[in-house]
């Protein structure tokens, strides 16, 4: 079962900092706190995206390096609907549609067969100030390393190792695509 939670209010500072934190109801099944998801509490920066909109070529990189956990953080979280400044959110979210969240549901079904070996990682739709988010959750792989391809066009041939580098996601190269 997938739960959600609210926000009641939040005050942010002209710098996107909360002015206190934020009261949610929370009932989701993830492994951290969702407030701490938009306060960067708990998560360090490099584990947590946020993007305000869809983009599966973007995703399939960024599944790939949370799935790689090269320092072995414990993967990472991808938050789609949610545009970001300075690496802090920006809200109220844009939100997603109901139709678009299960769209990429469904997609991430898909991208998941795409990497090598496969890779399935975990996605729960949220309402944050009354509009839907999906938070994607990208635990650390069992089977690592990942590869993913560099293009989702069909005549793509190239498959690469992603890793996360302060908060990119970028091709592993000379050593740390050995390690």
């Amino acid at each position: 079962m997938i739960r959600a939670f609210k926000e009641v209010e939040t005050p942010w500072t002209s710098s996107g900092h909360p002015k206190r934190s934020p009261e949610l109801e929370y009932t989701m099944s993830l492994p951290i706190n969702i407030q701490d998801l938009f306060t960067g509490r708990v998560v360090e920066w490099e584990r947590l995206e946020f993007k305000e909109g869809w983009n599966p070529e973007v995703a399939v990189r960024s599944i790939c390096a949370f799935a790689n956990d090269f320092h072995n953080w414990g993967g990472g979280y991808l938050v789609i609907g949610v545009a970001e400044k300075d690496g802090r959110p920006i809200l109220p979210p844009i939100g997603l549609q109901p139709e678009q969240a299960d769209a990429i549901q469904r997609k991430l079904v898909e991208l998941g067969h795409k990497l090598r070996p496969a890779f399935h990682p975990l996605a729960v739709p949220a309402t944050v100030q009354d509009r839907l988010v999906l938070v994607i959750w990208v635990p650390g792989g069992d089977q690592r390393p990942y590869k993913a391809p560099v293009s989702l066009a069909k005549e793509n041939k190239e498959w690469v190792y992603f890793i996360r580098r302060h908060s990119n996601s970028v091709e592993a190269k000379g050593v740390d695509e050995q390690e």
